[in-house]
């Protein structure tokens, strides 16, 4: 069962982030177990050249391989879809016709308006015909909840035909709430509880990112019933495990 199938069931699925470019991060995070992983284009200085083949490393492990977008731009989208990423994930998306406009740049005529090439998601030319009929049922579409706004209007961005769920951005919607990374400030709590409420409301595929390589934080996030979890990044990772073994080995050292 794909991703897409598994949102549409309102399955929890886990994924991580991707925002350092060499292939072996992306088939070490593949191996790992995750349902899907984020080739990060927004804050990053991954390449459309780079985050191709990202993309096929991802795909070649059996995980589905989404790409957030540097903004909701038809031509980024177009491109990282012609390189065959499973989906995307669009930041900044404060209306329902921002989030109509996402989705028409990832389909073709006649529902949506994407130019049609042929790249590696058509086979190189070779399975146009195929690839045109699966985009409808395996293609998946994110759209990032990361401001003021786009709380306001979350309702009406869910109904959009094609959006397959919302995914909030913790540090972008503190920062519109002018409490940047203040978590626990009444405001933004609120905020978080009025998401829910309408994700409730609305039957939504609700997403989180947690950026710590906590545990406990996502466990919190299952039980709140987000569906749609990423899982810290790499570089943090690669970071924590760094630091935490530094700081027991240091310990050692003093002691002995």
């Amino acid at each position: 069962m794909g991703l897409k199938q598994k949102l549409a069931q309102h399955e929890i699925t886990i994924g991580s982030w991707i925002s350092l470019a060499h292939p072996g991060i992306a088939e070490i995070m593949a191996n790992a177990g995750f349902d899907w992983l984020v080739i990060d284009l927004e804050h990053s200085v991954i390449t459309i050249r780079e985050a191709e083949e990202l993309i096929r490393v991802i795909q070649l492990k059996g995980v589905t391989a989404l790409v957030r977008l540097s903004a909701n731009d038809p031509i980024l989208i177009k491109r990282v879809m012609d390189a065959g990423a499973d989906g995307v994930i669009i930041p900044m998306v404060n209306s329902a016709e921002e989030a109509l406009k996402a989705v028409k740049s990832v389909y073709y005529p006649p529902y949506g308006n994407r130019g049609v090439g042929l790249a590696r998601a058509q086979g190189y030319g070779t399975s146009f015909d195929d690839y045109r009929s699966q985009l409808a049922e395996n293609t998946v579409v994110i759209v990032q909840v990361e401001h003021i706004t786009a709380v306001k209007n979350l309702g009406s961005i869910l109904e959009v035909d094609g959006v397959d769920g919302f995914i909030v951005g913790p540090y972008d919607l503190s920062g519109s709430l002018g409490i940047p990374g203040q978590f626990q400030d009444q405001k933004m709590v609120n905020t978080m509880k009025t998401i829910q409420d309408i994700s409730e409301k609305f039957h939504a595929n609700a997403g989180f990112h947690v950026v710590p390589p906590d545990p406990a934080l996502l466990k919190d996030k299952i039980k709140q019933g987000y569906t749609f979890l990423a899982y810290s990044v790499d570089f943090l990772f690669l970071g924590e495990m760094c630091r935490q073994g530094l700081k027991e080995i240091r310990t050692f050292q003093r002691e002995s």
